[in-house]
């Protein structure tokens, strides 16, 4: 071979060695593994780059020998290596085995350690070579990858990993065995269906494609152990590769207790709800849910064309049965009504307590003013029925005003204040009945406020002034009492009727501060006439049971008539028979204590009410007052005369005396003589008159 072709060749071959040796060197660096050899018959040694640098060396810098090998070892582990080293010399076979070096630097690192005897022609060992390689971060990977195995594998939480496919169990942690009651060998049978009694197929599959979208998400479901009991648990799924296949990994919580907060919170919550929108006493909405709903109903109607009515009842004698009986009675009476009330509507109907004894109730979808009718009358008839609390038969009836949506108005306020305008009206129409808005109520709403207003100024300024109306004995014209009445003499209205100011006088409860006014005046003006001789027989004053029910009720009229020198001969208290009939138990002690005192009672506009006779019998009376309203169609409407002579008869036998109110004509004078009445009032002998005018009439004849 020409020298130059030779010289060529050993270039090619020594840039090839170079480059095999620079790979090498990389992959020694890449892998932290340095190779070594010792000539164990010069015990000299030779190390790569790597291994100088395992050893904390800069390469090159040192002379390599086993001794400066073994003098980095930890001193727990030479003794191992010096064994090693000696069995690898004995058995010629090769070893390996884990240490830790202590670096020149000081730093200790993790080093496996790799030794092999090379033998020469003649099968004598020659040659030790080896290699070290680093291995701490793999030592603490595989110490993290412990730690980390460790810490789920006896997490409290359960850990699954299920097959992505058949959704069998391939691994479970302690903690998951621990919470469904199953050993880990038990649960890598089942499937999640077994543990999940309430999953279904279409669920799994839904839950695969929220998977799919979001690679992970956090579901709740209920677990089932193995004794039966079940427990709410909350999910955290992801996918992952596991051992080299598809799978899901589960991490489970036990959130029973959460769940249980959770349902106490919300079930707090909603009671908080209902509370601030429903009546405590009666639980039907309050004002702040009625005024919702009928805004609602508004805008519903408005959209879709659909009339509704608004009813607004009120409870007549309510007041008196709370004044006389108390709030707990008062209130078992309000319960019952708002029951009824349920039971005349439907249930798409929304009734409301606003307060006291006022309710509303709304009514949807109402073809014609006849169904309405029929509801209003319904509940008018429901509410006169009797109500028993703690053995009282109690009476109460409803007044009901009716607004119509769109025809009356069109907004909440206006609907409100109409139904309201117009349950007045059924007040003013004798209570107990029903009436529908129209448009000239607004004027007497309006009215009712001018007369309350007028009626405070009225007491202050002292406008009232008494009338007497003589009361005549029916066989001898003579007068043997009067009744004394009230009139109210208005600045500017002058002389107003009782019928235009008492009915708002007892809403308002101001009608005891003007029956105290009539009292006292007409007491005062009897003692003065029985003071200069005349005799205007018996003083003959209307009783409100709010009245009596007050404290001082009596304490007050017993002073007033020891101050003015009236006697208690001289009085007589007319009651109404209604008023009595609230609460007949309470009123005949009341009026037992009256009577006691020598003051005379009688029953007013009796035959009006709903007396019981066991109760009747048992009241302290000496006198039933019939009422005009049968009187006064006498003798034409029989049954007024029926009536009539019921009442003479039935008083008679509880020896009452009896007055007939409303005489007019001598046909009706006639037929009470005839039928054995003892006293009668009025116009056929005399109007009210006022104090001066019946002066005269005392002084110049005492009969007709």
């Amino acid at each position: 071979m020409p020298i130059d072709l030779q010289k060529d060749s050993l270039q090619t071959a020594l840039r090839k060695l170079q480059a095999k040796e620079t790979t090498f060197s990389l992959l020694e660096k890449i892998s932290e593994l340095g190779s070594w050899e010792v000539d164990l018959k010069t015990n000299k040694s030779i190390w790569s780059k790597q291994s100088y640098i395992n050893y904390g060396y800069e390469p090159f810098t040192i002379e390599p020998s086993l001794q400066v090998f073994l003098s980095h070892l930890t001193p727990e582990d030479l003794p191992r290596a010096q064994a090693t080293l000696k069995k690898i010399m004995a058995s010629g076979q090769a070893d390996t085995f884990q240490c830790r070096i202590k670096k020149e630097s000081g730093e200790v690192i993790d080093a496996l350690l790799h030794g092999q005897v090379v033998y020469d022609e003649k099968n004598n060992p020659s040659k030790l070579i080896g290699t070290t390689q680093n291995i701490t971060s793999l030592m603490k990977l595989k110490q993290e990858t412990q730690e980390l195995s460790q810490l789920i594998e006896y997490s409290s939480n359960e850990l699954y990993i299920v097959d992505i496919n058949t959704f069998k169990y391939l691994y479970v942690n302690t903690g998951a065995c621990k919470a469904i009651g199953y050993s880990r060998d038990e649960l890598l049978t089942m499937s999640i269906y077994d543990i999940n009694p309430y999953l279904t197929p279409d669920i799994v599959l839904k839950l695969k494609n929220q998977l799919l979208d979001a690679k992970h998400f956090i579901n709740r479901t209920i677990h089932q152990r193995k004794n039966g009991t079940q427990y709410h648990a909350q999910a955290y799924i992801h996918p992952i590769q596991y051992k080299g296949a598809e799978a899901y990994v589960i991490f489970d919580t036990d959130i029973s207790q959460n769940v249980e907060n959770e349902n106490l919170l919300r079930a707090q919550s909603d009671q908080l709800k209902h509370l601030a929108h429903h009546d405590n006493l009666t639980s039907l909405p309050n004002r702040t849910l009625f005024k919702d709903r009928l805004s609602q109903a508004v805008i519903s109607g408005k959209r879709h064309d659909t009339p509704f009515a608004l009813l607004f009842i009120d409870l007549d004698q309510f007041k008196k049965i709370n004044d006389s009986l108390g709030h707990i009675v008062g209130d078992n009476v309000l319960i019952e009504a708002a029951r009824r009330l349920q039971n005349c509507v439907r249930e798409e109907d929304t009734i409301a307590r606003l307060g006291g004894d006022e309710f509303t109730v709304i009514l949807q979808g109402v073809k014609n003013i006849q169904d309405i009718s029929n509801i209003a009358q319904k509940i008018v008839d429901d509410m006169r029925e009797a109500i028993i609390v703690e053995g009282h038969h109690l009476y109460i009836s409803a007044s009901i005003g009716i607004s119509l949506f769109p025809q009356d108005a069109t907004s909440t306020d206006d609907l409100i204040k109409f139904s309201d305008t117009a349950m007045y009206k059924a007040k003013d129409e004798g209570r107990d009945n029903y009436q529908f808005y129209a448009k000239q109520m607004t004027a007497f709403a309006f009215e009712r406020v001018v007369m309350d207003t007028s009626l405070r100024i009225a007491i202050k300024e002292e406008q009232f002034v008494v009338y007497y109306q003589p009361q005549i004995n029916i066989k001898t014209d003579k007068i043997i009492g009067m009744e004394a009445l009230v009139r109210w003499l208005h600045p500017t209205l002058g002389l107003v009727p009782p019928g235009k100011f008492i009915p708002i006088a007892e809403e308002n409860g101001l009608i005891i501060e003007i029956d105290k006014i009539v009292r006292n005046t007409a007491m005062r003006q009897f003692a003065l006439w029985y003071k200069y001789g005349l005799n205007p027989g018996m003083l003959s004053i209307n009783l409100a049971m709010k009245q009596l029910n007050e404290k001082d009720f009596l304490s007050q009229l017993i002073t007033t008539m020891k101050e003015i020198g009236f006697q208690s001969k001289w009085l007589e208290l007319e009651v109404t028979e209604g008023q009595v009939m609230n609460n007949p138990e309470l009123s005949i002690e009341k009026l037992k204590t009256i009577n006691a005192m020598g003051v005379d009672l009688a029953i007013d506009d009796f035959g009006t009410g709903y007396s019981s006779l066991s109760y009747l019998k048992k009241l302290p009376l000496n006198k039933l007052k019939i009422d005009q309203s049968f009187v006064r169609d006498i003798p034409q409407d029989e049954d007024d005369m029926a009536i009539t002579k019921a009442i003479i008869a039935l008083g008679k036998s509880l020896n009452f005396k009896l007055i007939a109110e409303g005489v007019e004509d001598m046909e009706q004078k006639q037929f009470l003589i005839d039928n054995g009445c003892d006293y009668m009032q009025g116009y056929l002998y005399s109007r009210p008159l006022p104090a001066e005018a019946m002066t005269a009439l005392l002084k110049n004849n005492q009969a007709f």
